[in-house]
């Protein structure tokens, strides 16, 4: 009985693969049509595109043209492959923008691009392209059903922006090893990013950090500018104790505002 339900299976499976190869070959779009659509149907996304590829084309301007278009638009999508897929989506609205399907497409077009954006630690030019492109979705669909999703995807492009900034301005506090070009570097970066960025999560970790960063560039400071740097220093001090007087980095800040406060004093005796 197995060995009867395997021989089956295998005409089955060479059967069909056969009148795929067949298809494949044949100059009749119509057969090419018929069966893309059951293998799309079937999940066989692959195979499909390849036969949608060949015929879409022949079909331009034809009534069952919006349909092929919108299935091999699809098949991209469900194949991962996010760069066609978001060309193919965005053509298809535009070709047919009164079609029922035009806003899923828009919005799985610049869902595509979301999905091409990479970890926040790398280039963000995709993320910045996602974002464009699902803005462009929401201005033309309002009120659309996928209005809430295309929102909470912006708002993770958004944190990958931010994200990215901060540890670009951490980096600066990192590498500096007392080179007070850095450290300035590193202030003005949490400074942009502080303004940039008036509600970010960082926000704590950043005010932390643009402390951090005057206080090293001013124990560290020529004489000649480091009274200047110690004020700025403890006024950045202030200000994040103000913000967050129950901080996680309260202890450590407040030792380094300690040490400030003592080499400040030395100009205040002078004076």
């Amino acid at each position: 009985m197995k060995n009867i339900c395997y021989t089956l299976l295998l005409t089955l499976v060479l059967s069909s693969c056969s009148e795929y190869q067949k298809a494949l070959k044949s100059e009749d779009i119509a057969t090419k049509f018929k069966l893309g659509t059951e293998l799309y149907d079937a999940g066989k996304y692959s195979k499909a595109n390849k036969l949608f590829a060949q015929i879409a084309p022949q079909y331009r301007g034809k009534p069952q043209a919006e349909k092929l278009m919108y299935m091999y638009s699809n098949s991209f999508y469900m194949m991962k492959d996010y760069y066609l897929a978001g060309y193919q989506f965005e053509r298809f609205e535009s070709q047919y923008p009164k079609s029922e399907k035009a806003e899923e497409a828009l919005f799985l077009g610049a869902k595509s691009f979301y999905m091409l954006s990479p970890v926040y630690s790398k280039e963000q030019k995709e993320t910045v392209t996602a974002i464009e492109k699902l803005q462009i979705f929401i201005n033309k669909f309002p009120d659309s059903e996928y209005l809430p999703q295309a929102n909470k995807l912006i708002q993770e492009l958004d944190y990958k922006l931010e994200r990215k900034a901060f540890e670009i301005a951490k980096l600066y506090n990192k590498i500096a090893n007392f080179e007070s070009e850095d450290y300035e570097a590193s202030i003005k970066a949490f400074d942009n990013f502080l303004l940039d960025y008036p509600g970010t999560t960082l926000r704590e970790e950043a005010m932390y950090y643009r402390f951090n960063s005057a206080y090293k560039l001013g124990i560290n400071s020529v004489e000649y500018k480091r009274e200047d740097r110690l004020n700025t220093a403890i006024k950045f001090y202030n200000s994040f104790y103000k913000a967050y007087p129950e901080s996680q980095f309260g202890s450590e800040a407040a030792k380094m505002n300690t040490e400030l406060q003592t080499a400040v004093q030395h100009y205040s005796i002078k004076s």
